[in-house]
């Protein structure tokens, strides 16, 4: 968890970054690749971080929420493009709205008391395992994803290197 406001800064940020990354690949075509039929498509995902990141405007913390419905774009430029914007929002809502103390104070999420440090701590949690899913239906629809906390399967082969496996 976090104690310090700069704490959350510093790892959202990193981990933001490596999302918008991740996204910038996107195009308007892979947006419809699904794992099968009925589950949750490349874009739908995609805009799912984008409105959980939103989703955390409050009463306590305000900022401006993604333009938009809560649908997913046929857009990928559209996604990338609110997802910096509400990425951020939000830190320049905490930098400003919230002193490192208001971290240990609760709010009601889902119907259960968590303190506001868990809050942030849980949105990089949930992000990072959407990216998850993201990297492997961006395999699917025949995109290349980029390497995040180290080099890919690709990028092991462009340098002539074997890959584990």
């Amino acid at each position: 968890m976090y104690h310090t406001i700069d704490e959350f800064i510093l790892e959202w940020k990193a981990e933001s970054a490596a999302t918008s990354h991740l996204l910038d690949v996107l195009t308007d075509e892979s947006l419809q690749q699904s794992i099968s039929p009925g589950h949750r498509t490349l874009g739908q995902i995609a805009w799912h971080l984008v409105w959980v990141i939103g989703s955390l405007s409050s009463a306590e913390l305000q900022f401006e929420k993604p333009d938009g419905e809560e649908r997913a774009p046929s857009s990928a430029k559209k996604i990338v493009d609110e997802y910096k914007k509400v990425l951020q929002a939000l830190v320049d809502a905490v930098e400003t709205q919230w002193k490192d103390v208001d971290l240990q104070s609760s709010q009601e999420v889902n119907g259960e008391e968590w303190s506001k440090a868990k809050s942030l701590h849980l949105l990089v949690q949930h992000e990072v395992h959407h990216r998850g899913q993201l990297t492997v239906l961006m395999r699917q629809a025949g995109l290349r994803p980029p390497g995040i906390y180290g080099p890919t399967f690709d990028d092991w082969k462009d340098k002539g290197q074997t890959p584990y496996i």
